[in-house]
């Protein structure tokens, strides 16, 4: 009950149908059968209306769709489960929810499965527009965790360090936050709109990187709510399992922590599509400083590869651990003296996860601590 204009009132809220458009049986979703409330009137419904609003019914989501294949196979995604700390059972696709109520397997089990036609496309040009390609990279026709992984080394590889030196220091910086461009890719993966086989496309130009997902906001999600972190996820069954792999930590976490380096208007929204636009640190040295750098680079380079590439070349043959075991491994033959904050940040997991998984590979005797917080790790490859 409430007070309006001095009289008390009773306001009944009335929720909204998630099968639009209701129609009168007799002439079907036409002109002839929908109608729309305009004040005290109830006028014919345009078709245009018509299509728009049947086309957002609840029916449109990859755990309903029946896959276009059924010979499905999921070596992939077992793997990654095993590599995890988790084991796949004979029922896991039901507990997953990648078969329909019919017991087939769904669109998500398609984008999960060993092979598929989901292409997901990588690609570089040399200026600031579309006009010069100069490299495309194309993932995808696999499960959807490793194309997402693959993705995310490509990407990886791309945001180089640039050096700025002035009078007084030599600064070091990712032409992109690697934190937030991790995010970013995982969340196109996850809440892309693959109703349509529409997949996510990455481009990156001389100035920016331009991430773009299909689907604009969710139904329901106001733009105030979705820069809130308020998480209406589009593929839930995505969600759950880039959840139990680790590639997502908690629900809604991802928009925050982008905004935490890049502000709102680095997200443009349209009614079929979502893109985040990420513009490139500027980079400027000194005469001298860029010649100094090729050569630096150039030897640094062919030393470190040699050793890096011994290094990891033992690493990635060990079985005992697990890929991202490897992964934490690596950084600390490359930097004995490396941080767990900066481990954290180069893998875009938090410090607790590297404190597990450091933990894992100590007692596995892959690894020991020499001094204190100020000193370094030791690797016991040998002794394996």
């Amino acid at each position: 009950s409430e007070e309006r204009d001095g009289k008390n009132i009773l306001k009944v809220i009335v929720a909204s149908g998630p099968e639009k458009p209701y129609h009168l049986k007799k002439y079907g979703m036409s002109e002839k059968g929908c109608f729309i409330r305009l004040g005290s009137a109830a006028e014919p419904m345009p078709q245009k209306m018509i299509d728009e609003l049947f086309a957002k019914r609840t029916r449109n989501s990859i755990s309903k769709i029946k896959a276009g294949r059924q010979d499905l196979s999921f070596s992939q995604l077992k793997i990654y489960y095993e590599e995890s700390g988790h084991t796949l059972g004979k029922a896991f696709a039901k507990n997953l929810e990648l078969l329909t109520e019919n017991g087939a397997f769904n669109y998500a089990g398609y984008l999960l499965a060993d092979k598929n036609n989901t292409s997901i496309k990588v690609a570089k040009y040399s200026g600031k527009t579309r006009t010069d390609l100069i490299e495309s990279n194309e993932y995808g026709h696999e499960c959807l965790v490793k194309a997402t992984k693959q993705v995310i080394d490509k990407i990886a590889v791309e945001n180089r360090t640039n050096t700025k030196i002035t009078a007084k220091e030599r600064q070091q910086a990712s032409l992109w936050n690697p934190i937030a461009l991790r995010e970013a890719i995982i969340n196109a993966f996850v809440h892309n709109d693959y109703t349509n086989e529409i997949t996510p496309k990455f481009e990156i130009f001389a100035d920016r990187i331009e991430i773009t997902s299909a689907g604009g906001l969710p139904e329901g999600l106001s733009k105030q709510e979705f820069f809130e972190g308020f998480s209406v996820p589009r593929n839930k069954e995505l969600m759950r399992i880039f959840k139990d792999l680790e590639l997502v930590e908690q629900l809604g976490s991802g928009i925050p922590r982008i905004l935490e380096h890049y502000g709102k208007e680095s997200f443009g929204f349209s009614d079929n599509f979502l893109r985040m636009t990420f513009n490139a640190k500027e980079t400027a040295v000194e005469e001298g400083g860029q010649i100094g750098g090729q050569i630096g680079g150039l030897m640094g380079g062919q030393k470190g590869g040699v050793i890096g590439g011994v290094i990891g070349g033992v690493i990635d043959a060990t079985e005992a651990l697990t890929k991202r075991q490897k992964e934490v491994l690596k950084l600390i033959a490359a930097n004995p003296s490396i941080t767990y904050n900066e481990i954290a940040e180069a893998l875009g997991i938090n410090e607790s996860a590297v404190g597990k998984h450091i933990t894992a590979i100590k007692n596995k005797g892959f690894l020991t601590r020499q001094g204190d917080t100020r000193g370094y790790w030791e690797i016991n490859l040998d002794k394996n």
